[in-house]
């Protein structure tokens, strides 16, 4: 009997809604360290309190579910109260919001290679699914983060972080969680666009090698992957359009029908620029079985953080914020948003080098 047999229609069920028309996930599962970074950024302090405070901003933003199906938290929030103590769980599942959390341990460097890294936190990772399940998650998170460059990503590290996805995935199923299967690709180099897409696509094509010998019901999952961009030092300028092309071009290639929705990571792009390229993708004329849809932290957040700067007397303000953006991505989804939306702030750069949290 298949590991995940026991929960095979609830899996299914749980990524279908994740990757519903128009809605997508927006990923709120910074670590109390990078969530520090944010705060330090608009001037607020690095509490529990203003923690809370924030995440109550963004998951009480009126109608947040009209174009967010999905909700990845920190494990601090998803034990944490509104102010007037109603969990954060209980808000999510009112509004029709599915539940996720992140599970890994963040990364480490894979001994003898050129810095290339292995995501941690296999260990006991059963057990605390169960009791993620338990306390109201439906969706993990693991983020594998490979590099392109200087002979990287290594064989090594494709075939490592390949095979610590598939076990990730086969013991969130084992326990009812619907994993999000993250191979990240970094935007760090002045490589081209085709060489993006030539790494992304060996890269993808062993993962998912690598799931189905692991026994994973792909039906039950969804793939959060890099949009395929040229690297951030690269000089020669690609259209929306481009993008759209390498990337569902990649995806088609290496990606089962099987799996429900594809909810990409934003990477570093500006708000305005995750937007659009999404909306591209759905534009475009290609044979696309899945969802192409988003699963964004900064390019949902970024303006929300601007406008609240820690004062309870710009939650409306920021909230606005928000679901502009949440509008502006369930557009995309659709193939609909055109931009505009948020101006020049959200056109403002949102690259970090070597990215972590």
């Amino acid at each position: 009997m298949a590991h995940w047999s026991q929960y095979r229609e609830e899996l299914i069920q749980t990524a279908r809604t994740i990757a519903s028309p128009g809605r997508g996930i927006l990923a709120a599962d910074e670590s109390t360290g990078t969530i520090g970074k944010r705060f330090q950024q608009i001037g607020v302090e690095n509490n529990e309190a203003n923690r809370a405070a924030y995440r109550e901003l963004l998951f009480t933003a009126p109608n947040l579910s009209e174009h967010i199906s999905g909700v990845i938290l920190f494990e601090e929030t998803l034990y944490q109260k509104a102010k007037d103590g109603t969990p954060f769980v209980d808000i999510l599942r009112k509004a029709g919001i599915v539940i996720g959390i992140k599970v890994d341990k963040g990364v480490q460097n894979i001994p003898g290679t050129d810095g290339e890294s292995f995501t941690m936190g296999l260990d006991g990772l059963l057990e605390r699914c169960k009791k993620y399940y338990a306390d109201g998650a439906r969706f993990a998170k693991w983020r594998a983060v490979l590099k392109i460059g200087n002979g990287c990503p290594s064989d090594r590290s494709i075939l490592a972080n390949a095979e610590g996805l598939a076990q990730y995935a086969a013991l969130c199923q084992e326990a009812g969680l619907v994993p999000i299967v993250e191979p990240e690709i970094l935007m760090d180099g002045d490589h081209d666009i085709e060489v993006a897409a030539a790494v992304t696509e060996k890269v993808l094509a062993n993962v998912y090698k690598i799931l189905e010998t692991n026994g994973i019901l792909l039906e039950g999952t969804l793939l959060k992957p890099n949009m395929v961009c040229p690297g951030t030092g690269c000089t020669k300028k690609y259209t929306p359009g481009d993008i759209a092309y390498y990337t569902v071009r990649t995806l088609a290639r290496t990606v089962p029908a099987a799996v429900p929705g594809i909810t990409f990571l934003s990477g570093g792009q500006s708000e305005e620029e995750a937007s659009l390229n999404l909306s591209a993708m759905n534009k475009l004329d290609y044979v696309k079985p899945w969802k192409l849809t988003f699963s964004y932290g900064r390019a949902l957040q970024a303006s929300t953080l601007k406008a609240w700067k820690g004062s309870p007397d710009n939650v409306a303000a920021a909230q606005k914020a928000l679901l502009e953006r949440a509008k502006a991505n369930g557009l995309a989804q659709l193939g609909q948003y055109d931009g505009g939306i948020g101006g020049a702030e959200a056109a403002a750069t949102l690259y970090v080098a070597n990215y972590k949290y």
